[in-house]
This record gives C-alpha cells, sequence and structure tokens, in this order.
C-alpha cells in the first residue's frame, strides 16, 4: 500500500467568533486510494480541502501534505497537487480547448508536452469533439470532466476534488469515478469530498465530519457493520406506503425509515425486535431482513431520523381526488432552441395526489420540461397544463395554484429570512389576516423564528433549503415543482423534507420533482426517464427496475436502471 500523502494532528479552524469549522481533526490520506470526505454542507469539508491545498492556514495544530507543512511551504505543495473546487471554477467565456490553454500558462506546463497532454486528457474525459464549446454551454457533468482535466494538465501526487458529484447524473459520475480510480491505479492520492452516501460507501476509506468534528475515520464498511442485524425490509404492504411509514416512524423501537418503491425500508434501534413492525404496519405484508448501507449506520450514528409527524401536512388542507382532472397534464410539450430541440413530445398526466419523478442525465431535457409546466418558458408546440389552466393562455392563473422550489437557492439573498416569507405571501396573493397566519405558521413549522432577522444567503444549506419550502408551500399550492430539493444537503434534513412531501400527498397535493438522488426517486409514485429530449421510459419505479434486470443485474437498483436504460435506448439508436 502505498504510503500515506497527508498528515493531521488536532486541526483547528475558525473564522471570527463562529464556532470552530474544524475542531481538533486528526487523521491520514493514504496515496494510491480514494479518501471520502464526508458530510452535510457546512461540516467543514471545504474549509479542510483549502487548508491541505495550503491556500489557508489552521489556527491550530499540525498539517502536512507530501512531507511538506503547509504554513510555510504551501508553494511547494501547490505544485504537486491537483486541485478542482466545488463551484465550477473555470471561465465559462472560454472554450473547452481555451481554458486547457489558460490553465497550461497557469501550471507551467512546458509547450512541447502540451499536445501530448491536451490529447491524453480529451480522450480520458472524452472532450475530443468539443474542445470548441463554450465552458458556459456545456451540461453540469462535462463542466466537471472539463475541470477534472484541468486539474491534472501536471499528473499530481495528491488530487482534492471538492463535491464533484453535486448535481451531476448517475451517469456522468459514474464516469467520473471511473477516471479517478484509474488515476489512483498509478498511485494518485484521491480526496472526493461529498454529501452522497453511496459515494461515499465506495470509497477506500472515510473521513466523516459533522459540524467542524471527525465523527468516524476509516473504511466504510466498518462503520456500515454496526447497522447489521437491524435493517428490514416490509414488503407486499396493503394500503399506501406514505400513511404506513409514518405510523412506522412513531413506533418505538424504529430508529430510521424510507420508501424503497413499492416496500419500505426501516431500522431499528439495537435490542428491538422485529416483530413489533408487524402491530399496525406490516400485518399484511412481509418483514426480511435487509443487507445495511452506509447511510443507516450514518443516520444511526447522529441519533436516527426526524420521525414520521409533519406538522407542515397536519395544516393542510386536504383536497379530495378527481381521477376526470389531472391536476398537472403535458400532451406532446416541446420546445425548441434554434435548430436544437430540447424537449421533444413530452407527454404524461399526473391525478392529485402523486408524486411524479422527471430523471435523466444533465442536458437531456427535463429541466425545459419542468420549465414549461411552470410556465416559465413557452412551449414551441403542445400543450401543458396545471390545475385546469392552459399555461399558455393562463399563466398567471396556473402559477396562482402551484408553487415552486429551484434547484439552485432562488430566494433574495439580501432580504431577511421574515422579509422573504412576507415578499412570496404578497406574490402568491395573501393580505391581512391569512398573510400574517401563514408566515407564522411556516416560521413555527420550519423553526425558522431564531433567523428571522438573517439574511437568507447567511443561512446554512438545509436551512435555506427549509426556507425555500416554507415560500413554495405558503399559499397551499394544488401543485408543487421540486427541482432537486436536497442536493447537498444531510440524510437527516433530507427525511424531515420527505416527511412533509409524503405528508402533504396524502393530503391531496400533486408532486413534480426532478432528482439526480436515485435513492430519492424511489419516493416517486411514476417516473419519466427523459433522455435527449424525449421520455424513453413511463412507470413506477420497481417497473422501471424490473424492465433493466437481466442476468448480470438481477436485482438492479435505481441506479442501474436508469444507466441501463439510456444504454439501451442509444443501442436502439445505433441499431
Amino acid at each position: 500500500m502505498a504510503e500515506d500523502v497527508v498528515h493531521m494532528a488536532d486541526v483547528t479552524k475558525r473564522f471570527g467568533r463562529a464556532p470552530p469549522a474544524l475542531e481538533a481533526v486528526s487523521g491520514t490520506i493514504g496515496g494510491g486510494e480514494i479518501t471520502g470526505l464526508v458530510g452535510p454542507d457546512g461540516a467543514g469539508k471545504t474549509t479542510l480541502i483549502r487548508l491541505v491545498t495550503g491556500l489557508m492556514r489552521p489556527d491550530g495544530g499540525a498539517l502536512t501534505v507530501l512531507g511538506f507543512d503547509t504554513g510555510r511551504e504551501a508553494p511547494r505543495i501547490q505544485a504537486a497537487i491537483g486541485y478542482m473546487p466545488q463551484r465550477f471554477g473555470l471561465y465559462e467565456d472560454l472554450s473547452v480547448q481555451e481554458n486547457l490553454d489558460l490553465y497550461a500558462d497557469l501550471r507551467g506546463l512546458p509547450m512541447p508536452e502540451r499536445a501530448g497532454t491536451f490529447d491524453e486528457l480529451l480522450g480520458f474525459t472524452d472532450l475530443k469533439r468539443f474542445t470548441g464549446r463554450l465552458a458556459g454551454q456545456l451540461s453540469g457533468g462535462m463542466k466537471q470532466k472539463l475541470g477534472l482535466a484541468c486539474a491534472l494538465l501536471r499528473k499530481p501526487r495528491l488530487l482534492l476534488l471538492d463535491e464533484p458529484g453535486v448535481g451531476v447524473d448517475p451517469i456522468s459520475r459514474r464516469d467520473l469515478w471511473a477516471m479517478v480510480q484509474n488515476l489512483t491505479r498509478e498511485g494518485v492520492g484521491v480526496v472526493w469530498s461529498t454529501a452522497y452516501l453511496d459515494e461515499a460507501e465506495a470509497c477506500d476509506r472515510v473521513l466523516l465530519l459533522e459540524r467542524g468534528r471527525l465523527m468516524f475515520t476509516g473504511p466504510p464498511a466498518e462503520l456500515t457493520g454496526r447497522a447489521a442485524g437491524r435493517v428490514f425490509k416490509l414488503t407486499g404492504l396493503a394500503g399506501r406506503r406514505r400513511p404506513l411509514l409514518a405510523r412506522a416512524l412513531q413506533q418505538a423501537g424504529v430508529v430510521d425509515g424510507v420508501i424503497q418503491g413499492e416496500a419500505i425500508r426501516l431500522m431499528l434501534a439495537p435490542g428491538a425486535e422485529p416483530s413489533a413492525l408487524a402491530r399496525g404496519v406490516a400485518s399484511a405484508g412481509a418483514i426480511a431482513p435487509a443487507e445495511p448501507r452506509f447511510e443507516d449506520a450514518y443516520v444511526d450514528m447522529l441519533g436516527g431520523g426526524p420521525g414520521g409527524r409533519s406538522k407542515l401536512a397536519e395544516a393542510a388542507t386536504a383536497r379530495m381526488a378527481d381521477p376526470a382532472h389531472p391536476v398537472i397534464e403535458a400532451r406532446g410539450l416541446t420546445k425548441r432552441f434554434g435548430d436544437f430541440t430540447a424537449a421533444d413530445g413530452i407527454t404524461f398526466t399526473i391525478p392529485r395526489g402523486e408524486i411524479f419523478g422527471l430523471l435523466g442525465p444533465n442536458g437531456a431535457g427535463k429541466s425545459t420540461t419542468f420549465k414549461m409546466l411552470c410556465g416559465l418558458l413557452k412551449p414551441t408546440a403542445g400543450e401543458g397544463r396545471v390545475a385546469g389552466f392552459d399555461l399558455r393562455r393562463d399563466t398567471a392563473a396556473a402559477r396562482g395554484r402551484l408553487g415552486y422550489m429551484a434547484q439552485k437557492f432562488s430566494l433574495y439573498g439580501d432580504l431577511s429570512v421574515a422579509q422573504n416569507l412576507a415578499f412570496f405571501a404578497g406574490v402568491y396573493g395573501l393580505t391581512g389576516a391569512r398573510k400574517a397566519g401563514r408566515i407564522g405558521l411556516m416560521t413555527e413549522i420550519f423553526d425558522l423564528g431564531a433567523r428571522r432577522g438573517q439574511s437568507a444567503r447567511d443561512l446554512p444549506l438545509g436551512l435555506k433549503q427549509r426556507l425555500a419550502l416554507a415560500c413554495a408551500v405558503m399559499h397551499e399550492p394544488e401543485a408543487l415543482f421540486l427541482d432537486e430539493p436536497t442536493s447537498g444537503v444531510d440524510p437527516i434534513t433530507r427525511r424531515e423534507f420527505w416527511t412533509h412531501i409524503n405528508g402533504l400527498v396524502e393530503k391531496g397535493v400533486t408532486v413534480l420533482v426532478t432528482t439526480h438522488f436515485m435513492d430519492e426517486a424511489e419516493y416517486c409514485d411514476r417516473i419519466s426517464l427523459i433522455y435527449r429530449g424525449r421520455s424513453i421510459a413511463l412507470g413506477s419505479p420497481d417497473e422501471l427496475k424490473a424492465s433493466a434486470a437481466n442476468a448480470d443485474t438481477p436485482t438492479p437498483t435505481m441506479e442501474d436502471a436508469f444507466v441501463a436504460l439510456v444504454r439501451r435506448s442509444d443501442a436502439a439508436e445505433a441499431a
């Protein structure tokens, strides 16, 4: 095994009077392996990476990288490492080739070596076809590949990747992962920062941070093993899964639970008997042991999930189902930008009280479809309706019946939490006592009272998402549009979010959601998989997984199904 390339001893970093961003972190990072730096937004991952690069100095402790002290020898470290920051750090108004040229200049890559290096990296990242395209016009996955290429212009001994998988579809994430694994075989040490726990599970070892403290270090399987014998899957359930999950989460001894297609996955506290689950939860179904996952043990370590109760849903007005009148309709929706067709004949209907997922690779057309149904883009052809209103003719009326939570934090950063709540209440037409009552209720439900005067931009990501959801449901919409709503948040916040959504759906709210988080897709009743502007598959999560099963993968995950269906579409088109 290669030697360790980073040594940390009681590393501490403070910013002003706030609690330490890192507090007495000790550990090592090995060469020739992938070390996962794991934790939610605000855990200290980016701070630790910037300390390792020598861009910042620790306030306490000792930190050496490749044998060099980060405080005294930062330039020597920076000459020997590669670094890909969390936010796209390249120049969007330069082409792929121009970005490579610029970074070659910055890295001091000799002219005679450039042609060969560029050719190797463009082949490695499959970007040869796109050298003339502006970086700002690349999909999320292609941007990450270009960032990786620029970080590798001079082969580093240590490569630091700050959340490279955020906002990237499963196929691109697999491509990135394969590239990084190839580098470790050449002895390069890799740090892969992530909030995705399936990525953490694939690492050789992990450093798990929570609020600046190191909670665990070691192989992922070591932590996963702590949940062995306590995870169960409930199948063949009678009735709707969501109320059954909520009921199970309220039972003593149940630590955590999630929906998994038509089944429910539960984790019990140590010593709890699985037979207790049968009482009022799985009496008509079957209970079987399930393999624990890294996420199970992580949630357990944090004290378990948030439970099954949603105060938001309890306060919501119930809406009666009406099968004859779907809440969201897409009929032949098409959008062209010049000669490019971003969405081509998209058709589906969503009844009241259903969660419908739009999945697809970056640049496939799902966001275009999503925006047409929100009234944010006018279709070139076809028809979209929300709550019976035609989005072409009755855009304002349709928008008044829907709530929208954007992929990127879309509230007003210069306004305080209270001002954002008041602004969106006004936008949705609330006035007087109704307005004051809903603002007060949202403040209480989402625990925003202590932050009312704080600027929205300064909130931690989890609280930003709470505020965004509070604003989206302020007016009790019939339809809720969620564009990658939990990207980058911790699993506890993600569960809290879905507890609210599941509860609202049981009250008759209809949800359209896009996500790259495949476990999250399991919450959907049905999914449309969009690829190259067309819907290539439509069905429940279990139906899509079953359609992708084969001899090599008899029980595919949702991610396996996503990849298999896209590749099947490519093969059919090539035939």
